[in-house]
């Protein structure tokens, strides 16, 4: 498979909370995971199985939520890609108690794909726009 059909499918299995257990099929066995939180980048390891069981965690959190792909590039074994998810806050997130509404995720990555595996990515979170939206469902 070429990356961009790779990341394709990782969005269409794994991100979008349909099969996250497929990401062993996707992803490398450890996965360098740098997130930028509030200007601040941090490098983890994943595995496929923490990928997994994290995007378990969002489905407890946000049910069956919508994920929208708007922007997709590739550039040799880079794939960038700009998504829109959309749930409603059905268990806690950060010690905010379950409201029932909308909440709305922006965020990007770029993976680089390596033996026809993610091993690598760099991703940024609007979490500033996800706690906006829960203290406003807070007040509700």
């Amino acid at each position: 498979m070429t990356p961009e059909q790779i990341v394709k499918k990782f969005f269409e299995e794994v991100r979008s909370g349909e099969n996250p257990d497929y990401a062993t099929e996707l992803m490398a066995d450890k996965v360098m995971a740098h997130q930028v939180i509030s200007e601040e980048e941090i490098t983890v390891i994943r595995t496929p199985k923490d990928y997994s069981d994290h995007v378990k965690e969002m489905v407890d959190a946000y049910g069956t939520f919508s994920l929208e792909i708007q922007e997709f590039m590739v550039q040799d074994n880079k794939v960038y890609v700009r998504w829109k998810q959309v749930g409603t806050h059905v268990g806690e997130v950060d010690g905010y108690q379950p409201t029932s509404l909308p909440v709305i995720e922006i965020a990007s990555a770029v993976y680089r794909i390596e033996d026809e595996k993610i091993a690598e990515y760099w991703i940024q979170i609007d979490r500033a726009g996800i706690e906006i939206q829960l203290n406003r469902n807070k007040s509700s």
